[in-house]
């Protein structure tokens, strides 16, 4: 963990959702416009100086009523983990947008907690003999779709239901035999809010393993540079302005008091901001960003859906924005 400098998404990719059981494996991973992942894609973004990649997975779509994952997509998935072995990288993997399945109301909390010790079951296994540079993260942004508090840090039930299901996820991981027993796994606050009730209510569930668990939310701030796509929208940043600095840092502080100085290690899974044809403050606001969170030994993994967050074009083997990429590198201290 200490060791991660700084990590980049595979966004919009594996996690791409789209259900049929006569689609190919190809027909998933592309579905939402991004290629098919090759080796040399993630060479390259090894050699752009990240030496972590996060590969967001969505299992339901591959997933029978039994939630028996299809055969033919856990080989992809572990090919393109390969991919990132061979580049001696450390890797984040997940369930991402699979809430078709993972609930967390009261009256939906059973049947999701089981379909989810199913589905990490099968996924711990297959990986179990993976070294500990693979981490397994057990939710993407755990919430109740449409609920008033669904972005505000969920409801004192939601947030206990959510960490039941990460109790169960510890347990089911550590059962799985080989390195398991000793793996680091995330576990996102919810919604993975950086609002304080949903750090503060995030509960480190018991663990066999000793040091073992990292905290993780997600953070494109500040919303109206880094997210809003409304008329308010601001194009520029600045490190002299407080009110530019003030969202990254209280948030940062935030972490660090709730967690890090409990000795929980922290990432922040997805951050980003909106490519508004400004890429020398996005460059500027990035650099900052990371160099931030590093002070607080906080790591940071850059959003790419290969949309309004695209970063590497995997299609032509080169970076949109150079700068950015300079800046995620450089804040990270490599």
């Amino acid at each position: 963990m200490a060791n991660i400098k700084v990590g980049w998404n595979l966004g919009n990719t594996l996690d791409a959702v789209k259900f049929g059981s006569d689609l190919t494996v190809s027909d998933l991973e592309t579905a939402w416009g991004n290629p098919v992942t090759t080796t040399g894609h993630i060479t390259a973004i090894k050699n752009a100086g990240f030496n972590a990649i996060r590969i967001p997975v969505s299992w339901a779509k591959c997933a029978d009523a039994d939630f028996n994952i299809r055969a033919d997509w856990m080989e992809r998935v572990t090919q393109v983990v390969n991919y990132a072995v061979e580049n001696d990288m450390y890797i984040l993997l997940n369930t991402h947008h699979d809430e078709s399945i993972f609930k967390f109301t009261n009256k939906e909390k059973d049947a999701s907690i089981n379909a989810f010790r199913k589905i990490w079951m099968q996924i711990a296994v297959n990986f179990q003999n993976y070294d500990e540079k693979l981490i397994f993260e057990g939710l993407n942004e755990p919430r109740t779709r449409g609920s008033s508090a669904e972005w505000n840090g969920g409801t004192s039930a939601e947030r206990a239901n959510l960490n039941d299901h990460y109790a169960v996820f510890v347990k089911t991981v550590r059962a799985c035999g080989g390195n398991n027993n000793k793996r680091f796994l995330v576990i996102n606050t919810y919604a993975a809010s950086g609002e304080a009730v949903a750090m503060s209510g995030l509960k480190i569930p018991a663990d066999t393993a000793q040091n073992k668990i990292i905290a993780s939310y997600h953070a494109y701030e500040p919303y109206y540079f880094a997210l809003h796509e409304g008329s308010n929208s601001v194009k520029t940043w600045s490190q002299s302005k407080l009110s530019d600095t003030t969202p990254i840092t209280s948030r940062i502080a935030q972490a660090n008091s709730t967690f890090i100085n409990k000795g929980i290690p922290v990432i922040i899974g997805e951050f980003g901001a909106l490519n508004r044809d400004n890429e020398p403050a996005r460059a500027a606001w990035v650099e900052f960003y990371v160099k931030s969170a590093a002070a607080k030994g906080i790591k940071c993994f850059w959003w790419d859906d290969g949309g309004n967050f695209k970063l590497y074009d995997r299609r032509n083997d080169t970076f949109y924005f150079p700068q950015i990429r300079d800046g995620l590198i450089k804040g990270a201290g490599n």
